[in-house]
This record gives C-alpha cells, structure tokens and sequence, in this order.
C-alpha cells in the first residue's frame, strides 16, 4: 500500500515500549496507517540513558560517537562547541543517496524501526528525538529516500540519513497529499518543531538495519501469502492435466520426508482437490505411470521455499528484537563500541528468499507450458486457444511468464556475496543487505505475476474440461478459484482477445489475497 495519507485519529494505535515489535507492527505503520506512540516505560529509560551520555559527553576523554569523528575520521576529539555541528554535518553528508525515490511503506516501515531502537533507551537519544519520529510518521510526512546509498554497514546509512534530514527540517519529503515538498515547510504545517541534534543523536538515527529488516519483514508476509497462491495454482493445474492426487497423501510427507514445509503444501493442495472428478485420469486414454515433476514434485519445491521462509521469519524475529547502534548504553551504564549494525544475518536470508522466490516462479512457468502444448496437455487444444491456428490462445502469456521467470534467476543472484570496502579500508567488510532487499522486493512483485499466469491458464484449461471433455466435477475448492477469478476480470476460453488486462486482472487478485480467501471459504484455512 503505497498510497499517501496523513494518519486518522482513529486509526489503530501502535504503542512502542521496551518490549519488542511484531512483524504485525511493523506492517501494520508501514502499510496500514497505524498511529504511532512511545510507552513511558520507553520514555523513561531514554531519560536514563541520555544522562550516561552527557556525562560522557562533559568527560575530557574522547569517546567515540559522541565526542570523536565518526568512521576512519574517529581519530579526532571534537571540542564541545563544534558538536552539534558534528551532529549536523554527519547527516547532512551521509544523506547522499541517488536515483529514484523508493515505496512509502518502506521508509514508513525503516522509520519505525529506528524509532524502536531509539525507544529501546540502548542509543542513548533524548526521548525528544524518538517522540518527534513518530510525531513525523503520524503526520504522514515520509521523507524522500533514494534508492541507491546503502551498503548495508554500518547499518542503512544514507536511507536513515535522509529520514533523519527531515527530523532537522531540511531536505525533502512527500507531505500528505503525496506531494514532495521542502521538509521544513512540511514540519511547520504540521505543527512539528525541528530537532537540533547533540551529542551521539545523528549517529544513532543513521547507524542500522532498519531499511533491510522493514523490506524482510513485508516480503515475508508477502511470500506466506504466494506460497499459498502457489499451492492453489498447482492443483488447479494438476487437477487440469488429469493428474493424481495420490502423491499428496499425507503418509508420503512428514511420515518419511520430515521437511514442515512440504507436509503443508501436499496438504494445501490435497484440500484444494478434495471432491475433484477429473483427478486420477493419469491412466485413462494416454498411460502415464507417474506425472512430470512440476505436477508430482510441487509440494516439495514449494515446500522448501516454505522452510527457507520459516528461517527468514527466525532471522527477521531476533532481529526485531534487536538494538542496532554503535556505541550502545549498556543496562549498566557503560557505553561500548560493537559491530551490530552489520547486515549479514538480514542479508543472508534476503538472498535466500530471493532463490526460493525464482524457483517456486520456474515450477510454475513448466505448469503452465504443459498445460498450453497439445503434445503434453492430455487433451486439451494447443495453447487454450479456440481455434489453433487462427487463435493463438495463451502462447505470449506463457513467453510473458518465461519473461518474468528469467528476471527473477538473474535477481537470485546474491548480493550478500559481494563486498566493496569503504570510509577508508575501515568499514572493509560490507552486507549488501540493502540492495539484497531492494531485488527481493522486485522478485516478489514478479513472482505474483507468475502466479497469475498459471492461474489464468488453469482456470481456463478447467473451464475447456468442463465445456467439451466432461470428464468429471471440478473439485469445489478449485471451482471458486475459477469464479473468483472470473469475478475479477480474468476473461474465459473463447476468441482471441486483448490479453493483457486479463493477466493484470489475475495478478490483482494474487496480489490481494482474495484468490486464497475464495478457495478458503470451502476448504477452511490454508497454511
């Protein structure tokens, strides 16, 4: 949900306290508009720690981050009177990120996990700092965030420089109208006093994974939702080609295989085909002992893209639970430099997020072109088309999902590999954490589309079975997918048609859940 709002007075409040946030919270700011509030119990650990800090602060003894340069510039002790220009000029230079801006829901969801962690009293920021945040993302004021500037170490530097720009009044930021406009202007309309960093306050809103860890957080909750999708369109295309159902028996899973995730899709799609005449055909006018492995091996490729997401979902928990900055206010007072703002652990699992994705969209892709060739289909015309030859039915849907299946391969490869030193051979170890997200989330977006094609070319296949092969009922589950997807736009066998406002059609209802709400109301909740 990228639409631009200011935050209504009703809506649904977020209390950020000492506890940790869900992935629910997160998602909850980041895409439904949810009001945002620090607990006093936040409030007053901020207060505590921010004593440790001016203490330091008053010391003649530098301490990094509050009194010193910042990076291979750490060196120098920075004189009391010029610190708050420190502040100043570390965001100002680290906010030099390039390109197009990125989605709303992500600088939402990057702010709110800066805000965290300022809350988590371990940074050592004023509770002035951490209330203006939030006082920021209710207001609907979203700063303008560039794509290109992270290298996921020390932590989403340019991304959280831009946000922390605005904090200051500076910079630019959409308003709530979804138009750009200079920060400062956008700060006085809402009645928001700009901030005036000090000591450690413009490392500590700059120095994390918040950027990586907001996009992990969505693409997850996006992902639970397609492995689904995935499972429906497979039966629907197993069920098409006359396929068996017996390889989704729940003996053959957990019993001998024990990976979670398979278990869960043999028994999503065993669901989804309960009541089905059409399976079980696999012997009938053209024997086949066993059906191709897009159809009999779909439960275990999607299932361990099920499993890989179960890990990112362990990942993206510890590290919700986390207080990212150096140096960090210890609960005893001590303030001690660290390297927790590397991206790795986030990154690791991006990357592997974004192979299952690529592999799950290449399973489906083959599903689909069995279904289209008459040599393979199992009775079906070449290409779903009316009149082969005249018609050309589905043939450019498939080459439009090979299309997409060949992006997302090239988007599989992981960026967390590579590494390009900086600040000076000191940050000599990079994540990449950034751009890993960055590519999850345009492999996401494809995947659906993926998706949508395997159902537009299943749905039709079933209706063709249903019109001339009459070979049985449809399963119940599967028939509401065919309704829902014809509810929703995605045209039925017939002529040749402009195609493309089907395929967007059938992507609008992968996107919104609504194809896996239609089949869960005759087969109850899917996992």
């Amino acid at each position: 949900m990228d639409m631009h709002s200011a935050v209504a007075p009703d809506a649904p409040l977020v209390q950020v306290g000492k506890a940790d946030v869900s992935a629910e919270d997160v998602i909850a700011v980041a895409r439904g508009n949810a009001r945002v509030e620090i607990g006093p119990d936040a409030l007053a650990e901020m207060a505590t720690a921010r004593a440790r800090i001016d203490a330091l602060a008053a010391e003649p003894r530098p301490v990094y981050g509050v009194s010193t340069g910042f990076g291979a510039l750490a060196v120098r002790h920075i004189s009391p009177e010029l610190r708050a220009q420190l502040q100043r000029s570390l965001v100002r230079s680290h906010a030099a990120g390039m390109g197009p801006a990125v989605e709303r829901e992500v600088v939402r969801a990057l702010m709110f996990l800066r805000m965290k962690t300022l809350a988590s009293g371990r940074t050592g920021v004023r509770p002035l700092v951490a209330q203006t945040m939030a006082a920021l993302l209710n207001a609907g004021i979203t700063p303008v965030v560039r794509e290109f500037g992270s290298l996921g170490c020390s932590g989403d530097l340019a991304p959280l420089s831009h946000c922390a720009l605005v904090l200051m009044g500076e910079g630019v930021a959409y308003g709530p109208d979804g138009a750009e406009r200079e920060a400062g202007e956008l700060l006085a309309e809402a009645g928001i006093e700009p901030v005036e960093l000090l000591e450690k306050e413009g490392l500590a809103l700059i120095n994390g994974t918040d950027g990586m860890l907001g996009m992990l957080v969505m693409a997850i909750a996006d992902l639970s939702r397609l492995f689904t999708t995935a499972d429906i369109t497979a039966a629907m295309s197993l069920e098409a080609l006359l396929g068996s159902a017996k390889v989704l028996a729940p003996e053959l899973h957990a019993p001998i295989r024990p990976h979670p995730g398979q278990a869960l899709s043999a028994a999503n799609m065993l669901a989804v085909l309960k009541g089905s005449g059409l399976t079980g055909h696999h012997q009938d006018d053209a024997p086949r002992v066993q059906d191709a492995y897009s159809i009999r091996c779909a439960p275990q490729v999607a299932g361990a893209g099920r499993d890989t997401l179960a890990h990112a979902e362990l990942v993206a928990s510890r590290e919700l639970a986390a207080s990212v900055d150096n140096p960090v206010v210890l609960p005893d007072g001590r303030v001690e430099s660290n390297g927790n703002f590397h991206g790795a652990p986030v990154a690791y699992v991006l990357d592997f997020l974004a192979i299952a994705a690529a592999d799950l969209g290449s399973v489906s892709e083959r599903r689909t072109d069995r279904l289209l060739d008459k040599a393979r289909s199992h009775g079906l015309p070449a290409f779903l088309a009316d009149d082969p030859g005249v018609d050309s039915g589905l043939m450019i849907a498939q080459y439009t999902q090979a299309a997409l299946v060949s992006e997302n391969k090239r988007l599989a490869v992981p960026a967390s590999v590579d590494s390009i030193p900086s600040s000076a051979m000191q940050e000599d170890h990079v994540s990449m954490g950034w751009s890993a997200a960055r590519k999850l989330r345009q492999a996401v977006e494809n995947l659906g589309r993926i998706l949508a094609v395997e159902l537009t070319a299943s749905a039709r296949a079933l209706e063709i079975r249903q019109q001339v092969d009459g070979s049985g009922p449809l399963a119940p589950a599967t028939a509401a997918a065919l309704a829902a997807a014809r509810e929703a736009g995605v045209g039925g066998a017939g002529r040749d048609r402009f195609l493309s406002p089907d395929l967007e059609a059938a992507a609008a209802l992968v996107a919104s859940g609504d194809l896996v709400r239609a089949v869960e109301r005759v087969t109850g909740p899917l996992a």
